[in-house]
């Protein structure tokens, strides 16, 4: 069975150290983090900053400890129009603090050469750390499908960066399984698992994308097929925001143990 873990927007607004207590609790030996609070918060979770809070931050290393939980994936890093990624340099450290070995970054700079050189800066940043780095592409992203993602991956040119791949964005840009299987493996990092419909459900991608996705074998992505052709050996992270039954009062324990136990069962098809 590969490694399970839960990736932030799934929770919304938790704080770390519960967040951490509830991944183990569902047998996830892993987290994404950002160093903020997510901005929708349904279950009135107080602000929390990683970045600000020292204690914090001490606090969800030593819950990480106890539970045997680690971040698989730093968040939150990226190219933004007219920003210099040369100014997240002390996120990146927090991230270190906190035991992060590998960032995703995105682009929202809607010049792309820009955004690949960006992203060239970030990943020698980051591997001065100690830290290997991933791009992610989504429709509506400056880096929109798969080929653009593999375009950046030789413009960046270093081993320490490779692809992420996103169930839900693979398939709502065009990707296929056969695209998946044909990729050299060494070239996937990591993988975020969701399932949706294949026809938008929502008036921008991006609310879908960030509040309402389906557990694995619900939708119409095709996940077995998908599965099949990604490497088994890579932490897959659950991205499943539930707005829906957030607001209709399921805790973040009942939406994502259903989400943990429709993955594992997938896994155990495929097996």
């Amino acid at each position: 069975m590969p490694a399970l873990g839960i990736e932030q927007i799934s929770v919304f607004g938790m704080p770390p150290v519960e967040f951490v207590n509830m991944a183990a609790d569902l047998g996830c030996r892993h987290v994404s983090m950002g160093l903020m609070s997510f901005g929708y918060n349904p279950h009135g979770y107080a602000p929390w900053s990683l970045r600000d809070d020292a204690g914090l931050r001490r606090e969800m290393n030593a819950a990480m400890a106890d539970r045997g939980v680690s971040i698989s994936l730093g968040e939150g890093l990226g190219v933004r129009p007219g920003g210099d990624v040369r100014d997240q340099a002390r996120d990146l450290d927090i991230m270190c603090e906190l035991g992060v070995k590998r960032i995703n970054m995105v682009s929202m700079d809607p010049d792309l050469s820009r955004s690949f050189d960006q992203y060239a800066v970030l990943a020698e940043m980051a591997a001065e750390r100690g830290v290997e780095s991933t791009t992610e592409f989504a429709p509506e992203l400056t880096v929109a499908d798969l080929p653009t993602a593999l375009a950046a991956v030789r413009h960046v040119n270093r081993p320490d960066f490779r692809l992420l791949i996103d169930t839900m964005h693979l398939r709502r840009s065009g990707g296929t399984a056969a695209d998946v299987a044909a990729l050299d493996p060494a070239l996937i990092a990591y993988v975020q698992l969701c399932d949706a419909p294949l026809t938008p459900r929502f008036a921008t991608y991006f609310e879908e994308a960030m509040y309402e996705r389906m557990a694995p074998g619900t939708g119409e992505l095709g996940l077995l097929e998908v599965l099949k052709a990604l490497p088994r050996d890579r932490v897959f992270g659950l991205e499943i925001p539930l707005r829906t039954e957030a607001e209709a009062g399921l805790s973040p324990h009942e939406r994502l143990g259903k989400c943990v136990e429709a993955a594992r069962s997938l896994f155990a098809q495929l097996d």
